[in-house]
């Protein structure tokens, strides 16, 4: 998964980064990166074109299989109550047989595959509201981040339980973590896959703390007043401080016991705000308002630039950690780039359906060769309105930009004709066009070749071969 960082603020916000790695890498995770790339390049135009044949053959003959439903206004009559009223899902996490949705009110749900039928809710009491949900693959368990309304809603409180736990149906049998540490508000707590670490803060005391995912154990402390952000990366962090009036002071820690690698300080245009500051292994990127963007290589403080009409500030990136490459959201629209600057890759037929880019609704294969992202069916009717018309489900090669796959109710209308008919699936009924209307949550099991959407209503449909 990617890192995650949920924030003790009162209402939900989503990050600006995701991290795009599902597997944890090993040691010789750079090294690896780089044979990669080398085979990428020698590899035979058939190889290439056998994987692009493989990934369309897998989603060619995808069809909507089952419907759930988290809203259950008998189950739910104990909670708060703005949570038993229908809510969009916001988040979708699959762990083996079972698919866990959590809604924005706060409702989390987990359903069988194997049963096909609800397994039970989250929610231990009726004043839990939860935020986030994050697999931990390492112990096979669940964490979810909620908040209390008999601590309105502003302190984080997390909790792992077993997933074979929640297959039973007993979720209560989880147990709290990181009871020790107060996350109020602006304090957060951050998950990474990548690292296995877990990286907490304390705005009451200005205290960074690092976990190990493992075995939640402490490893190390930062309490420093002056660090303003900290940003994760494969085997480092980096820490921002408060900036002076024409540069920044910047540190690069070892993820592994806070060892500082590397102190120094980035320059600054005076007066202009800064847009963002990423750290990529030894790459630093920077971007001011109105200004070039700039990657520093922090090894031997290389600079190259890229204009500022080349590379427009994205509302989000995702890192492609076995490709060395980024990808970069704006304006609905999707590009891959290098660091060196250079545009690698834009996609075609790849218009996002929302605006604000949701990250939710994209999901990037563990390989980063494909991207799956919630589109407008047609890539030409940017302008109409969102209610007009279902959106398309998009399966498209990163390196290529290539639309391999499209998962449209037109299309899937064709096939099957009685598949426009409302189909019965556990209590709800949704027509195929109904089912890619208002999707607000995308997540694919890579294991089950399986993926799940959620919408506006709160319903979670499976879309399968």
């Amino acid at each position: 998964m990617e890192p995650r960082r949920i924030s003790a603020s009162p209402r939900p916000c989503s990050g600006r980064r995701v991290v795009a790695s599902r597997k944890r890498p090993r040691q010789e995770a750079v090294v690896s990166s780089v044979r990669k790339l080398q085979r990428r390049e020698i590899s035979t135009r058939r190889e290439r074109s056998f994987a692009m044949n493989s990934a369309r053959e897998r989603f060619r003959n995808i069809q909507l299989q089952e419907e759930f439903d988290t809203h259950d206004p008998k189950e739910n009559s104990l909670l708060l109550p703005y949570m038993r009223k229908r809510s969009k899902i916001i988040e979708i996490v699959a762990a083996r047989d079972i698919v866990f949705a959590l809604s924005q009110s706060g409702v989390c749900a987990a359903f069988s595959r194997v049963t096909n039928k609800r397994i039970c809710f989250l929610n231990g009491s009726p004043d839990e509201v939860i935020r986030s949900l994050f697999y931990n693959k390492n112990n096979e368990s669940l964490i979810t981040v909620s908040v209390y309304g008999s601590e309105n809603f502003s302190a984080l409180r997390c909790k792992t339980t077993p997933v074979e736990y929640i297959r039973r149906g007993t979720p209560d049998a989880g147990f709290p973590l990181f009871e020790t540490e107060s996350l109020k508000w602006p304090g957060f707590v951050e998950f990474d896959d990548v690292n296995g670490k877990v990286l907490t803060y304390s705005a009451q005391d200005s205290t960074y703390k690092v976990f190990d995912l493992k075995n939640y154990t402490l490893l190390y402390s930062i309490s420093d007043k002056n660090v303003q952000e900290i940003k994760i990366s494969p085997g480092i962090m980096l820490l921002i401080y408060t900036r002076a009036s024409s540069s920044i002071p910047l540190k690069i820690l070892s993820i592994e016991d806070g060892t500082v690698l590397k102190s120094f300080s980035h320059l600054l245009h005076r007066n202009k705000k800064v847009d963002f500051i990423e750290q990529f292994n030894e790459k630093l990127l920077v971007k001011q308002e109105g200004e070039n963007l700039q990657i520093l290589d922090v090894r031997n403080f290389q600079l190259t630039e890229v204009s500022r009409t080349e590379f427009m500030t994205p509302s989000a990136f995702i890192f492609l950690y076995e490709l060395q490459l980024f990808l970069t959201f704006r304006n609905r629209s999707v590009a891959v780039w290098n660091f060196r600057g250079e545009l690698v890759t834009s996609f075609e037929d790849h218009l996002l359906w929302h605006p604000d880019c949701n990250t939710n609704n994209i999901y990037i294969t563990s390989d980063q060769d494909l991207i799956i992202s919630y589109c407008k069916a047609d890539s030409s009717s940017s302008d109409s309105s969102p209610e007009e018309n279902a959106g398309s489900i998009n399966i498209s090669n990163i390196l290529t930009g290539k639309c391999l796959a499209k998962i449209k109710a037109d299309d899937l209308c064709k096939k099957v004709d009685d598949l426009c008919k409302p189909k019965k699936a556990w209590k709800f009924q949704s027509t195929m066009s109904e089912a890619l209307e208002d999707i607000t949550a995308l997540y694919y099991d890579e294991e089950r070749d399986e993926i799940y959407t959620g919408n506006r209503q709160g319903l979670v449909h499976v879309w399968a071969n």
